[in-house]
């Protein structure tokens, strides 16, 4: 009897993302393609083809606006040109980033994706002068954009609750929402419960598996960011829901390719990221119209609450997967805040 090998959600993830950035190379400059080798040991598939996709707008705009790229095809631009591109080069493609027409259609990108698309020609410059390639850097004379911190949008207590409550009942959604309701109420309960109850994100939710899952010591196994796998525990609120669903879940006989996945669509195959983005749409709309919940702010909740319950900010970062807890101080600066003002309460000098 032959077995036969199934791969993983994450790695199923990384071969896509692999066979991606393949083809995007094939549209590239050649020389391209030595750098993706060059940094392959030490990045992952998701953010070489991120880089790739960025390197890709870098070199059509060149194509478009340097006389000398539009003589010639993309594929064909030297490496040589690397080195006669100057500063200002640069400064011009940020600035042109910030508004540009594809397809008939308007692009723009604020300081968040300017700073991610400079970050990726400085890794593109880097490798090639520090392999003594090329003889100059312009990218590395370019400043970041200064980003503008954004304040954390979560709900609160009250609206957690109402989330839950709608998500059970249903009460706001229209008729024809509601006939999905009848047969997802129950896996989605589970699954908002999970995301607010842990912090995980939404990529780490969807590629849960059955195994995964572990009611002995109430936790679940993710793989994080960079591919590293930890344990999240949950509490019994959590573990209520999943249980129930597991009941139901037995029942469900799964797509070839999708028996390991924990939460399945009604097509019976692995819930995918978008559909999970458009289920917490869908409740929180119900809920609040003055914030736009996703996924992200569902985990910005749960890190909030654990912080203010805790107050250790390792312990946030830890169970978030923040590598660095200066990620996760950045965050919840203004909470810090909050607290080092309260301090000054607790302290009396003389009685009154």
């Amino acid at each position: 009897m032959a077995v036969i090998n199934k791969t993983n959600y994450h790695d199923e993830q990384n071969r896509q993302n692999i066979l991606k950035m393949r083809a995007v190379l094939e549209t590239l400059p050649s020389f391209c393609k030595t750098f993706f080798r060059g940094i392959e040991e030490y990045t992952s598939a998701r953010t070489r083809l991120a880089y790739a996709y960025d390197l890709r707008l870098f070199f059509e705009y060149l194509h478009e606006q340097n006389t000398i790229c539009a003589k010639m095809d993309l594929k064909d631009i030297p490496l040589t040109l690397l080195d006669n591109l100057t500063r200002l080069d640069i400064e011009e493609y940020l600035e042109y980033m910030s508004l540009y027409q594809k397809d008939g259609k308007d692009i723009t990108n604020e300081e968040r994706g300017k700073a991610r698309k400079l970050a990726a020609l400085r890794s593109f410059y880097n490798y090639f002068y520090q392999s003594e390639l090329i003889q100059n850097n312009p990218a590395a004379l370019v400043p970041l954009p200064r980003l503008h911190e954004k304040e954390i949008i979560r709900l609160e207590p009250n609206e957690v609750a109402q989330l839950l409550n709608q998500v059970e009942d249903g009460t706001k959604l229209t008729k024809k929402e509601l006939e999905y309701h009848k047969k997802t109420k129950i896996r989605d309960v589970a699954l908002m419960t999970l995301l607010l109850g842990t912090g995980i994100r939404v990529s780490e939710c969807v590629g849960l598996d059955l195994n995964d899952v572990n009611f002995d010591v109430c936790g679940i196994k993710i793989r994080r960011k960079g591919g590293y796998e930890a344990v999240v525990y949950f509490g019994e609120e959590v573990e209520t829901a999943l249980l129930d669903y597991l009941e139901e879940r037995e029942h469900v006989i799964p797509m070839d390719g999708h028996e390991n996945a924990l939460f399945l669509s009604l097509q019976n195959r692995r819930m995918t990221v978008r559909a999970v983005e458009n289920l917490v749409k869908k409740y929180a709309s119900r809920v609040t119209t003055l914030k736009k919940i996703t996924p992200h702010k569902l985990r910005s909740t749960y890190g909030t609450t654990l912080y203010q319950e805790s107050g250790d900010i390792y312990l946030v970062a830890d169970v978030l997967g923040h590598k660095d807890v200066n990620t996760t101080r950045k965050h919840y600066a203004a909470q810090e805040d909050e607290r080092r003002r309260k301090a000054a309460q607790y302290v009396k000098l003389r009685e009154k």
